[in-house]
């Protein structure tokens, strides 16, 4: 399908608008594998542009929340102000502003036209348009990151091929084995692009589409691999950092700007939960006189999988499980190959079955049970250690002589739990997903 949209979509295109590129691409020039080396370093720079790039975002998007918390500000403002940033910084470099591709082109042409800026300026118009992009970025300003990393990866190869040759040509009077700059702006802009956007294949493809030169592979597959491994190494040992940092600074949107917060694993977001939210009323009781084949058949009856034991004042005193269930029938398998007493179903009451304490460290404990104001994670956290998976729920007892003896609110299900803490994010998901139209709708109103 992907392949298919392409297909249509460039043929559409190729018919309305013609077949001319964006803009237009100089020739590729490779004087000798000498200058490989340089292209190397050139992905490097790339890379530590990029690594630049990522943290002014980072910096700038912290720098907005801190000021609309601190001033309360409309969700408006901080794309405003981000906006009146860049627009103060274009009054003295106009060039950063998307003007289509014409900035690029300029660059592609540094010393072929009288027009295209010379290596001084471009080293200008690369710091301001990285400043400006990350502004815009970290202020939620609507806006991409692809036109952006192709200039800013053209004005740095320009400046690095520029520089190169001046230095070399410097050392080694006479010498011609560094090709013009705009082979090294061809480069950095693919280098440059797939370590912003981490898209390296995308980068050799569309260069190596636009050159249509396979000299152009060596050169760009070197730069482009050192400059996404320069944005790893940097970023290493920073497992810790919060997951929407770092997609943010790459040019990824995130549910809303205090997503990093909300976007919390399971096990956190139970602790903030209480058992109400995930404990069933639907339980069945059984009193301690019934037998267990009356239990057995009230149990497939009610598609439960458990039965709460309950006295005569319908308070708690056990739980039958098929656990239990299987327990005894292993117990009558040997016994019938043994001296013991085979138990009979039909007589044998649920009293004698049914699980009424546990032993924990060696001494005899209470029916584990918990309250519907408990924290789920403990109740979660219970369940795991004993290896059970229903736990009845329990009205909390108010001093009463027979506190020790529960009344029966609901029970909960080990799979609730789950269901619960995944219905709880897709509601909070949806919760940041309402706000963050909101907030575009806010901005587009305001615009």
């Amino acid at each position: 399908m992907i392949l298919l949209a392409s297909v249509i979509s460039s043929t559409v295109s190729n018919t309305l608008l013609g077949t001319q590129s964006a803009f237009t691409v100089p020739s590729y020039d490779l004087k000798s594998a000498a200058e490989l080396p340089l292209y190397l370093i050139l992905g490097m720079l790339c890379g530590v542009v990029s690594v630049a790039f990522t943290r002014l975002v980072t910096w700038f998007t912290k720098s907005f929340e801190f000021i609309k918390e601190k001033f309360g500000l409309h969700p408006v403002a901080c794309p405003a102000l981000g906006g009146l940033g860049a627009g103060i910084i274009a009054l003295k470099y106009p060039g950063i502003l998307y003007w289509g591709f014409t900035n690029v082109e300029e660059i592609l042409h540094t010393g072929k036209s009288a027009s295209a800026p010379g290596i001084w300026l471009l080293t200008q118009l690369a710091a301001a348009k990285v400043v400006a992009t990350a502004l815009c970025k970290g202020s939620l300003l609507v806006g991409g990151l692809y036109a952006p990393s192709l200039m800013i990866g053209a004005a740095v190869g320009a400046v690095f091929g520029g520089s190169a040759a001046e230095l070399i040509n410097s050392a080694i009077p006479g010498n011609a084995a560094v090709a013009q700059p705009q082979a090294y702006a061809l480069v950095g802009m693919a280098a440059t692009l797939a370590s912003v956007c981490s898209v390296p294949l995308t980068s050799i493809l569309l260069l190596f589409e636009l050159t249509k030169d396979y000299r152009i592979i060596l050169p760009l597959m070197g730069a482009v691999g050192l400059a996404i491994w320069v944005p790893s190494v940097a970023d290493h040992g920073k497992e810790n950092e919060k997951p929407g940092a770092h997609s943010l600074a790459r040019g990824y949107s995130s549910l809303s700007n205090d997503t990093d917060d909300e976007a919390i694993n399971e096990d956190l977001l139970a602790e903030n939960l209480k058992v109400s939210k995930a404990m069933s009323k639907n339980y069945a009781k059984v009193s301690l006189s019934l037998t267990l084949k009356e239990a057995i058949k009230y149990m497939h009856d009610c598609k439960q999988n458990c039965l709460l034991v309950v006295d005569d004042e319908d308070l708690l005193e056990g739980i039958l499980t098929y656990g239990d269930i299987r327990r005894l029938s292993k117990t009558s398998s040997d016994a019938s190959t043994g001296d013991s007493t085979i138990i009979d179903v039909n007589t044998c009451l649920v009293s004698t079955v049914c699980t009424r304490e546990i032993r924990y460290r060696g001494q005899v404990r209470g029916l584990l049970t918990c309250y519907p104001d408990t924290d789920l994670a403990i109740a979660k956290d219970l369940m795991e250690a004993k290896g059970i998976k229903q736990l009845p729920v329990v009205k909390r007892s108010g001093g009463s002589q027979k506190d020790w003896k529960r009344r029966v609110v609901a029970i909960l299900h080990y799979d609730s739990i789950w269901n619960c803490l995944r219905e709880e994010i897709a509601r909070r998901g949806r919760v940041h997903q309402n706000r963050k139209e909101d907030d575009i709708e806010m901005i587009e109103n305001g615009h």
